[in-house]
């Protein structure tokens, strides 16, 4: 996955002042001691194709690290997870689900888009950092 995001992105923070990248690892990041569950997706053999965390982000229910082999996209794991992750934000009383992704990722904004989420403005910790983000929401 890294070696995906390397491409898609490249250098996108060759020039930029130290401290912002520095901030921007630390922005995603994902603190064990907020995450209330990660889900794997896997096939009728037990193999992994996916995987979600779901963690507390102060009041809300993020959803972090949607990572989908390549080999298996197109072929449910994505929605199945997405799905399972509503069911555990109704059972954490969450209202809503809310997600981030980049701005070069067009394949995620469609799954998002193709299973009801909802665009919302990008929200803290990504708004300083990463204001180009493409952010998510979808009531519960």
């Amino acid at each position: 996955m890294d070696e995906e995001m390397h491409e898609r992105y490249g250098e996108s923070n060759a020039g930029e002042a130290p401290e912002i990248t520095a901030e921007r690892n630390r922005v995603l990041s994902v603190d064990p001691a907020t995450v209330v569950t990660s889900l794997l997706a896997v096939d009728e053999d037990g193999s992994v194709l996916g995987h979600i965390a779901v963690r507390r982000l102060g009041d809300e229910i993020e959803l972090k690290r949607l990572i989908v082999l390549a080999a298996a996209r197109g072929k449910g794991a994505a929605t199945a997870l997405l799905d399972e992750c509503a069911r555990v934000g109704r059972e954490q009383g969450a209202e809503r689900l809310i997600l981030q992704t980049g701005d070069k990722q067009p394949e995620a904004v469609a799954l998002y888009e193709k299973t009801g989420w909802q665009r919302i403005d990008v929200y803290e910790p990504y708004a300083e950092t990463m204001p180009w983000s493409y952010c998510f929401a979808k009531a519960l």
